[in-house]
């Protein structure tokens, strides 16, 4: 079997409690193939930046504040033909990148995402994910493939066409990318992978609050190409 070279992109800012665990799991794939691991940090006040050097010589420090900004910067280093993101407070199942391999084959397909699953117990939080896995996974069926950012594939070729993430959104940019992506090709959902990541944000916000927002939020953006401000996101 030919394995693909996989470039994975983690951007970060201020992640030195989480960052480590997912380049562990990175690191921890049953992957035969040749991967690279790119981080791009928004200039981290804390330890993120010397965590992550030692899992990768590929740490490039971005001056301008923004994930997109940070995703670009990284899949500008990228040596792969496939582009994973993965954010630095996510654990990707061990057969991720075998999963990839295997849905790539088919050239008709321009990229993938896998389901998320919160790594706290919180029931609440655990059904928003649930229900964010059946959403998501409607989206792809209906070819408007709204994919979050958290953990998402893409193949460089389809990337570079369209042009990156666009680094003017402050939020809903993932979702903005993979329904142009989706124009170009078919986007899927990775079969018996998953990856967990942090609901700190929902935890903070509350899982009613958190569900009644990103709902609006995403009809607003869907309809008028404006979500979340960046005030609001961060709050």
């Amino acid at each position: 079997m030919k394995y693909p070279f996989i470039s994975v992109i983690i951007p970060s800012l201020n992640e030195e409690n989480y960052i480590e665990n997912t380049l562990k799991a990175i690191k921890n794939q049953s992957y035969s193939g040749k991967y690279e691991i790119i981080v791009a940090d928004g200039m981290s006040k804390d330890k993120t930046v010397e965590i992550a050097k030692k899992y990768t010589k590929n740490v490039i420090i971005i001056k301008n504040k923004g994930i997109a900004i940070g995703r670009n910067a990284g899949a500008s280093k990228a040596q792969g033909k496939i582009l994973v993101f993965i954010d630095s407070d996510t654990i990707p199942s061990p057969n991720l990148f075998s999963g990839i391999v295997k849905i790539f084959k088919n050239k008709n397909i321009v990229g993938a995402a896998c389901k998320l699953y919160p790594i706290e117990s919180d029931r609440s939080i655990r059904r928003l994910y649930k229900f964010y896995n059946k959403f998501m996974k409607l989206t792809i069926k209906l070819n408007k493939a709204s994919i979050p950012g958290v953990c998402c594939i893409y193949r460089k070729s389809i990337f570079e066409r369209i042009g990156g993430f666009d680094e003017r959104l402050h939020t809903f940019e993932d979702v903005d990318f993979s329904l142009r992506a989706n124009k170009l090709g078919k986007i899927v959902m990775l079969k018996d992978t998953f990856a967990l990541t942090s609901g700190r944000r929902i935890k903070s916000w509350g899982a009613a609050n958190a569900f009644i927002s990103y709902l609006f939020n995403f009809f607003k953006f869907y309809l008028t190409g404006r979500g979340y401000t960046e005030d609001q996101y961060k709050s």
